[in-house]
C-alpha cells in the first residue's frame, strides 16, 4: 500500500533533510495531527515522494523510532506509537481511582450492573422507528419529548408518589447534567453553597467546586442527614438521597423528612432529591414514597436509568417546582440543544408498554439473590462485620470491626485480584465511624460474591 504523507523540508535550511523530516514529524505527533497507531508511508514511499535518498528517510525513522515517536514492526510497516496520547478527561461523577485487572471488581458505579434488557429495548425502538413521524427527527424540545414526559408522570407518581405535572418535568442527560443545571440556577437564587451529605460520593465535593459552588459536607447517621447540623451551616440549599443513601443504605426517618422540609421552607431554600436507584428495592418492608411528594414547591427530584437500564443510554429527568422550570430550560439553552430524540421515545414505550415494570421485578429478584449471598458470605468469613443500610440498589455497605486497618486491608485485597473500595475516601472529614467496604454486587454470580468475600477475608488474616 503506498501510503501518502506531506512533510515540509526546505532543501537550502541550514538543517539537513533527515534532521527535517524527524522535527516535522515529531510535531505533527506532539501536536497531535498524528494519531497514536497512524500508519506511515514506507522509507521508500516517503524519498519519492520528497525527491530525496531512500536513506535520508531510513536514517529519520530510525532516530524517531530510536527516541519512541515510532515503531516499526516487520510486515506491518512503521506506525506511531500507540501509547502517545494524554491522559483521558474522566467526569468527576466517575470512580477515577486506579483500574487494574482484577479477577473480583466490587466497585459501585457503570461496570456494577446486570444484563440490560436487549430484547425488550430492541422491541421498543423497532416500535418507535416504524411510527416516528418526521418531526421525530427534529431537534428535540429542551425539556423532552411530550410522550416520555407524560410517561414519567405516570410512573413516578405511581410508583414513587411524586406529585408533578408532565410541564413540570424536564427530561436530562443522566444526573450528572441534572446537577450542573442546577448549579447554574442556584447562584441565581442567591445561593453560593450547597450543602451534600456525609459520607457522600467522593466525585460530588470536586464537580460542585468546579461548578462555582461550595460543598458543605453535613453528617449523617442512622436516620439520616442530620438537619439541625445542616441549618448550622447557613447553606439554602441540599442535595440528599433520602431513600436510599449513597454509600450507607440507611433510609431517611419520618422525622427528619419532616424537620428538612420546615428546614426548607424556613430558609426560602431547596432540596435536591438524588432517587439515584428509585427503582430497586428488594426489602421485605416497604419502599418509601418520595420527599418531594411533601414539598413539591420545595424539593426538586431527581431520577436516571443509569441503575436500571444503563448508564450509556444518558437518561434521567427531573421533577421540578414551577418558578425553576424556565430558569433550567434558559441554562440548558446555552449548552446543548436536548436530548436525542428515539433514546427518549424507545424509553416512554418501554414505560407504557409495562416492559420496565417487569424488567425491574426481575432486576430486583437478581439483586436479591447477590444480597443475601453477601450477607452469607460475610457472616461465614468476617466475624465481627456486618451489612448494614437497606437491601437496595447494587451496592452493600459492610461496616467492618473497629480493630481493622481499613486501608491495610483494601490493598492486601488488591494483591489477591479483588478491587473493593473502602468507606473512608466518601467521607469529606476523617471519619468517627468503624471502618467499612462499600461493595458492588449486582454484576456478580452468587459464587463470585462468595468467593471475593473469602479472598477479602483471606486477605484480613493475613
Amino acid at each position: 500500500m503506498a501510503l501518502h504523507m506531506s512533510v515540509e523540508i526546505v532543501r537550502d535550511s541550514e538543517f539537513s533533510l533527515t534532521a527535517q523530516i524527524q522535527r516535522f514529524i515529531k510535531r505533527e505527533i506532539s501536536e497531535g495531527t498524528l494519531h497514536p497507531g497512524t500508519r506511515l508511508p514506507s522509507s521508500r514511499a516517503l524519498a519519492d515522494d520528497l525527491d530525496v535518498s531512500r536513506s535520508v528517510v531510513v536514517e529519520a525513522y530510525g532516530q524517531l523510532v530510536a527516541e519512541g515517536y515510532l515503531e516499526a514492526t516487520r510486515g506491518a510497516g512503521t506506525r506511531v506509537v500507540p501509547h502517545l496520547s494524554g491522559p483521558a478527561v474522566v467526569p468527576a461523577l466517575l470512580d477515577t481511582g486506579r483500574v487494574l485487572a482484577t479477577r473480583w471488581d466490587l466497585r459501585t458505579g457503570g461496570r456494577n450492573l446486570p444484563a440490560f434488557p436487549r430484547r425488550e429495548w430492541l422491541s421498543c425502538y423497532q416500535r418507535v422507528l416504524h411510527s416516528a413521524s418526521p418531526a421525530d427527527h427534529d431537534y428535540p424540545p429542551l425539556a423532552g419529548e411530550p410522550a416520555l414526559r407524560t410517561q414519567l408522570a405516570h410512573y413516578l407518581g405511581r410508583s414513587r408518589g411524586v406529585r408533578a405535572h408532565p410541564d413540570l418535568i424536564m427530561v436530562v442527560a443522566g444526573f450528572g447534567q441534572a446537577l450542573g443545571l442546577l448549579c447554574t440556577v442556584l447562584p441565581r437564587h442567591g445561593m453560593d453553597r450547597l450543602a451534600i451529605e456525609d459520607p457522600a460520593h467522593p466525585g460530588q465535593r470536586r464537580f460542585l467546586r468546579e461548578s462555582g459552588l461550595r460543598p458543605v459536607p453535613v453528617p449523617v447517621d442512622e436516620e439520616g442527614i442530620d438537619v439541625e447540623a445542616l441549618a448550622a451551616t447557613g447553606a439554602r440549599a441540599v442535595l440528599v438521597t433520602p431513600t436510599h443513601q449513597f454509600p450507607t443504605g440507611t433510609t431517611l426517618s419520618a422525622r427528619r423528612r419532616e424537620k428538612l422540609i420546615r428546614w426548607a421552607r424556613a430558609v426560602d431554600g431547596w432540596v435536591i432529591e438524588d432517587d439515584y436507584d428509585g427503582g430497586l428495592w428488594y426489602e421485605h418492608s416497604p419502599r418509601p414514597l418520595a420527599l418531594q411528594r411533601l414539598a413539591p414547591d420545595r424539593v426538586v427530584y431527581a431520577g436516571t436509568a443509569s441503575k436500571t437500564l444503563a448508564p450509556g443510554l444518558r437518561l434521567g429527568w427531573l421533577a421540578v417546582p414551577g418558578d425553576l422550570m424556565d430558569p433550567l430550560l434558559r441554562g440548558r439553552a446555552r449548552h446543548d440543544l436536548g436530548t436525542e430524540t428515539l433514546t427518549q421515545l424507545a424509553f416512554a414505550e418501554l414505560l407504557h408498554s409495562g416492559m420496565f415494570d417487569r424488567h425491574l421485578r426481575r432486576l430486583n429478584a437478581h439483586c436479591r439473590s447477590r444480597r443475601e449471598a453477601l450477607e452469607e458470605a460475610v457472616r461465614r468469613h468476617l466475624p465481627g462485620a456486618e451489612v448494614i443500610g437497606r437491601a437496595a440498589g447494587h451496592h452493600a455497605y459492610v461496616r467492618l470491626p473497629r480493630h481493622v486497618d481499613e486501608a491495610a486491608l483494601v490493598d492486601a485485597a488488591l494483591d489477591r485480584s479483588v478491587l473493593v473500595r473502602g468507606g473512608a475516601p466518601y467521607h469529606a472529614r476523617p471519619s468517627r465511624d468503624a471502618p467499612a467496604l462499600v461493595v458492588g454486587h449486582a454484576h456478580l454470580p452468587r459464587s463470585g460474591v462468595a468467593e471475593a468475600i473469602r479472598e477479602i477475608s483471606a486477605a484480613a488474616r493475613r
